[in-house]
């Protein structure tokens, strides 16, 4: 049987592993993320924003709601949903 003392070199078996480890995220920081965005969501993020037209009639159709003055055109209305889900 062997016994070593104290200061036996290969004490922790895994300390070269860690110092690679290391190594290697030292290496990775120098590397820098990139985010690219295609034209699709340039144009959707675009839509995003309300054009001032229809916040207008948005507005519009809020009040009217508010004073009971909204008018609903119960066939146009399933005429649409007709048109939309054919």
């Amino acid at each position: 049987m062997k016994i070593y003392g104290p200061n036996h070199t290969n004490f922790n078996p895994y300390q070269k592993q860690m110092n690679k480890q290391s190594e290697i995220d030292t290496s990775k920081r120098v590397q820098s993320d990139k985010l690219q965005i295609s034209e699709q969501a340039m144009k959707m993020q675009e839509s995003d924003k309300v054009q001032p037209q229809r916040e207008a009639r948005v507005n519009e159709i809020k009040q009217a709601v508010e004073n009971g003055t909204y008018e609903i055109a119960p066939k146009q209305t399933a005429e649409k949903l007709l048109q939309f889900w054919k």
